[in-house]
């Protein structure tokens, strides 16, 4: 029999490629999916990887146990990855008690209806390298002091160390990724990833002529989502649960990025980008780099696509896009 794999934030850009990572060893995958206004737009990201039809929908909420309950105790997983999140940055000094209450509380809420309904699954926590914030090391490993500085990350910081009680506590098979960043073109467009390569796009389709940014002197160490959502079921598969950290250990800055984006359409980049003040965040995360040892080590894992690579694709995929949406 093929194993089940129930995946909360199904819809987003981690969600639909693990589902099609999934699906393509075999497994048969549910998603837990927000009763949302938007029904029937809200799986585009599966529908653009051809999945939407074979992944399996649960109406559940993750700030509400008794659906998450209900729907664990439906499908019996065998392995549980909760990747929803209010996962924003900047929305999160605006909601911060929503992503307290998503981010932070509604990893409990998945962790208690495994607890009761399954506890034999093996669970996936997305934690996140914006818990390191104000960086204490060079480079952060497992072991680097955690120094949020955001409501998003303080919330993620919870979720993180509520995995590691229940693991301790109950002794689940409970892992988290601590992920940097990771892109493509399934990213939500409110990304600076995503902002950059849709306006490189319009501007060069004639649709824009400028692209307003914040701070691009800030530095991330971007990879290619496909790369770690396979980094999260290595950690499943691991005899005893553990926490990872997931990085291609370079960085880039936002401006090198942009130089990359815009190059590859053609264009420099000086002469249509403009630094707005508005887009500066209250309290900033000035530099990320993640020293990912650990899950080489143990789970074989390395990135396999690089940033260079996933840009222009993400360039690319921008350009068909807006083609398609003024013809």
């Amino acid at each position: 029999m093929s194993k089940r794999a129930l995946v909360t934030g199904v819809t987003g850009q981690d969600g639909a490629y693990l589902s099609q990572f999934l699906l393509d060893k075999g497994y048969e995958v549910h998603g837990v999916v927000r009763r949302s206004s938007h029904r029937g737009v809200e799986d585009h990201r599966l529908r653009w990887l051809g999945i939407n039809g074979k992944v399996h929908m649960h109406d559940a909420d993750l700030a509400d146990l008794s659906s998450l309950l209900r729907t664990v105790q439906e499908v019996a997983p065998d392995e549980v990855y909760n990747l929803a999140a209010q996962s924003y940055v900047a929305s999160s000094w605006r909601q911060p008690v929503l992503t307290a209450n998503v981010t932070a509380v509604g990893v409990t809420n998945v962790l208690e209806a495994i607890r009761l309904a399954a506890p034999a699954a093996r669970f996936y926590q997305a934690s996140s390298s914006e818990m390191y914030g104000l960086i204490q090391e060079p480079m952060q490993s497992e072991k680097t002091p955690f120094y949020p500085r955001s409501p998003y990350a303080v919330a993620k910081l919870y979720g993180h160390w509520i995995t590691v009680n229940y693991r301790e506590s109950f002794g689940l098979h409970a892992s988290s990724g601590i992920l940097f960043n990771h892109e493509s073109p399934l990213r939500g467009v409110e990304f600076v990833t995503r902002k950059v390569t849709t306006g490189v796009a319009a501007i060069k389709l004639g649709q824009a002529k400028e692209l307003r940014l914040g701070n691009i002197d800030a530095k991330r160490d971007w990879g290619h989502a496909k790369d770690y959502v396979r980094a999260m079921w290595l950690m499943l598969q691991q005899e005893k649960p553990d926490d990872y950290v997931v990085a291609t250990g370079v960085t880039t800055t936002v401006r090198e990025m942009c130089h990359i984006a815009f190059e590859h359409a053609g264009l420099d980049w000086e002469k249509f980008v403009v630094i707005d003040p508005a887009f500066y965040r209250p309290a900033e995360v000035d530099v990320l780099l993640g020293d990912s040892s650990k899950a080489r080590q143990f789970l074989g894992w390395k990135p396999e696509i690089g940033l260079r690579e996933m840009i222009c694709e993400m360039v690319d995929a921008d350009l068909e896009r807006l083609r398609r949406e003024a013809a």
